[in-house]
């Protein structure tokens, strides 16, 4: 396949793309040979959205009054109390991929639900959704303990289970505040992490110096066994504290380790500062979070968007700062995947959209004119077409 006359970011003149295999095989100037005119289209790397909940999204259904619960608890119990009236997460979740992929994200990591509750009911229909899925996104499964552990009998035994039936990370969720025992929770995370050779991808939300001191216990915990950029905390809104020595100690200690931090930068409150993080060398990529579900009634799936709701919250404005919002949407290797570049030799997932420079692709967010995979197209103008 030759994408003939696309523009590439900081490229001023057009060029053609050759494709073969799946991976690009060239990239020289245009000159007018037949293939899939892109008219002018710049060519950006496919998204990447790091954290997304395949089971919880209501997208594709009626819209659904949300009681925008105020605390984490409190999301949590509404959502246990309504989530049995929902149709099965094989329908729901697929809906939000193909709105995804459309958008032109082709690769995730989604948190599945593992509770007494449900027991590992979602995740089995998550990895159906991985396996149908698998030609058009690499999908990443976390077994997610969004009850807690210690406080729901069980469900230490339910995650080994996920786990040993393929789940690629295991997870956690504020050890101090809603397990109420930070050590034994990590204890059993990590424990599950070392007995299966899994990654581990925490929800921290506690937003004081004690959120700080656990980032900083797990951190020394990943050192001590070995799982450097093996280890995921999303969300860590404690890192956007006024304490600067306090930040330096656990951005510092973060680096060291290797632990990645995901933020959604929900416009709530404090969040992790993304170029202060990166000034110390620790890893920050992006993810969309909720979308339309029993948590949050907002979100599209677009990490345009996202890209965009960051850029907001961190305060940028230049072009430079702009374009790094964006690149916390393309970083594959957060994910510990192939990174999405624009080069000889790199997988063919890429999407042209209508815009002079990436931060104007932030700034308007247009239809996305095509989505590929491994040189697949996968959409065409805000259409999903793949099967």
């Amino acid at each position: 396949m030759l994408l003939a006359n696309a523009r590439l970011p900081h490229c001023p003149t057009p060029v053609d793309v050759a494709i073969e295999h799946g991976r690009i095989a060239a990239i020289t100037p245009a000159a007018g040979r037949s293939g899939l005119d892109l008219g002018g289209a710049l060519l950006l790397p496919s998204f990447v959205d790091g954290h997304v909940h395949l089971d919880k999204t209501l997208w594709g259904l009626p819209w659904r009054p949300n009681s925008g619960a105020p605390t984490v608890r409190e999301r949590i119990a509404f959502e246990r109390t309504h989530r049995r009236t929902l149709p099965p997460v094989s329908e729901r979740g697929a809906n939000l991929l193909r709105q995804m992929i459309a958008c032109g994200t082709t690769a995730l990591r989604t948190h599945t639900d593992i509770d007494d509750a449900y027991g590992l009911a979602n995740f089995h229909a998550t990895m159906e959704l991985k396996q149908l899925f698998a030609a058009q996104a690499d999908i990443q499964v976390v077994a997610f303990p969004q009850s807690g552990i210690l406080t729901r009998p069980g469900v230490a035994e339910l995650l080994a289970e996920a786990l040993r039936q393929g789940a690629d990370f295991v997870g956690g969720l504020d050890p101090a505040s809603i397990d109420g025992d930070a050590k034994g929770h990590l204890d059993i995370v990590f424990g599950l992490a070392q007995r299966f050779d899994r990654g581990i991808d925490i929800h921290l939300h506690d937003r004081d110096a004690a959120g700080n001191a656990q980032l900083r216990d797990i951190a020394a915990r990943t050192i001590a066994i070995g799982m450097q950029h093996r280890v995921t905390v999303s969300h860590a809104f404690s890192l956007g504290t006024a304490d600067e020595s306090d930040f330096a100690h656990t951005a510092d200690a973060l680096a060291a380790a290797g632990v990645h931090i995901l933020t959604s930068s929900p416009s709530a409150g404090i969040v992790p500062p993304v170029l202060a993080l990166r000034a110390r060398g620790v890893v920050i990529h992006a993810g969309s979070d909720n979308i339309r579900d029993l948590w949050n009634a907002l979100g599209t799936g677009d990490m345009l968007e996202r890209a965009l709701i960051i850029a907001l919250k961190q305060g940028f404005r230049s072009d430079p700062d702009i374009e790094t919002a964006l690149a916390l949407c393309t970083d594959a290797e957060a994910l510990g995947l192939p990174a999405h570049r624009l080069v000889v030799g790199a997988s063919a997932d890429l999407v042209a959209l209508d815009a002079e420079t990436p931060g104007e692709a932030v700034a308007l967010r247009p239809v996305r004119k095509l989505v590929m995979k491994g040189g697949v197209i996968l959409a065409r103008e805000g259409r999903y077409i793949a099967r």
